[in-house]
């Protein structure tokens, strides 16, 4: 389809690469084959380099036009012709499902609060399981009698269009406050629909294969895939956990969390159990077990490297799914995408609310503002092209399927994920307290004024102000200094704060202390690399700084 349809050679000739690396150590490669080699190498260096670059400046442009970064990432991928990268990029869903899929999702585990999850299990459960059901239901069905699919095709597309990406989601939580329960929600959800969606299209896969499926057949599946898969994941997680008693050494963890988090997906693919939940399970049992067993020094390093981990492969799927899609084709199938959305979002409708409403009789209810999040938040990505191009090949109408699914998703980033801050500010789902809005304008006043002071030094050392008149501007933003500084100093030494408003005042101290530890940090590793300072002496004083930066609650 357009620009490439099938294998993502931009990380094919890697397994190429290392196959013919095994094979001269028996045989020398002939000279066409040699040069071959080179040039595949050569071409994958060129564009990642390329590709890296693009990612560069779309972070700059996103950041300075205030758009969510995936939006951005999936709009240059849509201006980018195959000429401009030195070889021919796609998406080949085998690596997305294997290697790009079990990195997010162990990614997202690791840094689950268990104890909100906990709190949050039953709401999840319920979306996640028959809410997804439900919502594929009633998707296929009008996707079958709005754009007359086959029975088989509607249900795999009905699936397919369930899933909910959750980093556009979280990218719009950064925007705008919300509570910490509504975004453990989100991402709990994320977590285990996935898993859900995986196990329905490989029934539907099997029913298109063996031509019939009973009930009971289908129930059975569900509860091998989902009870052995957290089997798996409990019995490999803690075995990890073991391991890391073992070992207090961040490189060995890093490659050991890697191990595991690639292995246990490849192990429930192979014994038919889920593997998304296996691998779900098996973060969680290691993000709440196993980092105790480390160093505060060991589990920042294990932190910050899967969160470049997870960072990067979100970088490279959604600029590829720009890539992917052909413009032309694209408009061609827009009404058909747009009745789509339409579709996966009645059936969202039809089954969020009714459930959570039913919830509400068996545990906490959850705020109607927030159920509309959820429904607005139902933004589609990545992992639903790659299930469309790993549909089997006889499906009936399989190719207007994949240009379907990836028009949808496309119009699902770009249109939901460009007014969803917007609809989440609009819910004003968290209202900051008067206290909380004083203490913002005595800083902002604080701030202006330093800023201001700072210009005017770098007037007067350009010659560009006269000594008098930056006395006098100088004078006039000390004062206002002064006032300032005096203010936030009586407030924080004589106000009286109520239940609600002691907690925002915690979470906002805490937030300043982390940037304050942060910076220290940043200094002593520059000094300690400059040679300035010995390993053993700033060794001590960064643990201690680790430390209190585990020791701070989340704001």
């Amino acid at each position: 389809m357009g620009k490439s349809f099938g294998v993502l050679r931009i990380f094919a000739p890697m397994g190429t690469t290392l196959a013919m690396g095994l094979w001269l150590a028996e045989e020398p490669l002939e000279a066409g084959a040699l040069a071959n080699t080179t040039s595949d190498v050569t071409g994958l260096v060129n564009a990642l380099i390329v590709l890296l670059l693009m990612a560069t400046v779309v972070a700059l442009i996103t950041r300075r036009l205030r758009i969510p970064y995936v939006v951005g990432l999936v709009l240059a991928g849509l201006s980018i012709t195959q000429s401009v990268l030195p070889g021919s990029v796609g998406l080949n869903p085998e690596i997305i499902l294997n290697l790009f899929l079990p990195i997010l999702i162990f990614e997202a585990a690791i840094n689950t609060d268990i104890s909100r999850l906990r709190s949050t299990i039953k709401l999840i459960a319920l979306i996640a399981g028959p809410g997804v059901l439900l919502a594929a239901m009633i998707t296929a069905a009008i996707l079958q009698w709005g754009l007359g699919l086959a029975t088989i095709t509607a249900a795999a597309i009905g699936v397919i269009l369930t899933i909910t990406d959750t980093v556009s989601v979280i990218a719009a939580f950064r925007t705008v406050p919300v509570p910490p329960r509504l975004a453990t929600i989100v991402e709990g959800e994320s977590l285990f629909n996935d898993g859900t969606a995986l196990v329905l299209l490989g029934i539907i896969t099997t029913v298109h294969v063996q031509g019939s499926f009973t009930v009971w057949e289908g129930l059975q599946q569900a509860i091998i895939a989902f009870g052995g898969g957290g089997i798996l994941g409990l019995g490999l997680g803690y075995l990890c956990v073991g391991l890391f008693q073992q070992l207090d050494d961040a490189l060995s963890n890093i490659l050991l969390t890697v191990a595991v988090s690639l292995g246990t997906f490849q192990i429930g693919h192979e014994i038919g159990v889920s593997s998304a939940i296996a691998v779900v399970v098996a973060g969680l049992v290691i993000g709440e077990l196993g980092f105790r067993q480390t160093s505060a020094s060991t589990k920042v390093t294990l932190l910050n490297f899967w969160e470049y981990a997870g960072f990067g492969v979100n970088t490279f799927i959604f600029l590829l799914v720009g890539i992917e899609v052909d413009p032309g084709v694209l408009l061609q199938t827009i009404p058909a995408a747009l009745f789509a959305v339409l579709a996966y979002q009645t059936g969202r409708v039809l089954t969020t609310y009714p459930l959570l409403y039913l919830l509400s009789f068996f545990d906490r209810p959850l705020p109607l503002r927030w159920q509309h999040v959820l429904i607005l938040g139902n933004v589609k990505g990545s992992l639903s092209m790659a299930l469309a191009l790993s549909l089997p090949a006889d499906l009936p109408g399989r190719s207007q399927v994949v240009a379907l699914v990836f028009s949808t998703v496309l119009v699902s980033l770009v249109g939901q994920g460009l007014t969803l801050p917007w609809l989440v500010k609009r819910l004003r789902l968290t209202v900051p307290s008067a206290t909380r809005q004083h203490l913002e304008t005595l800083q902002l006043n604080l701030i202006a004024a330093k800023a201001g002071q700072q210009e005017l030094a770098a007037l007067l050392q350009s010659g560009s102000l006269p000594k008098n008149l930056y006395e006098e501007l100088f004078a006039a933003y000390q004062a206002q200094i002064a006032s300032a500084d005096r203010d936030l100093r009586d407030f924080y030494n004589q106000r009286t704060l109520n239940d609600a408003d002691r907690l925002e005042d915690q979470s906002h101290l805490d937030g300043l202390r982390r940037r304050l530890y942060l910076a220290e940090k940043g200094a002593v590793n520059d000094a300690l690399r400059k040679g300035l300072l010995s390993e053993e002496t700033s060794q001590s004083y960064v643990r201690a700084l680790n430390e209190k930066l585990l020791a701070l609650k989340d704001d």
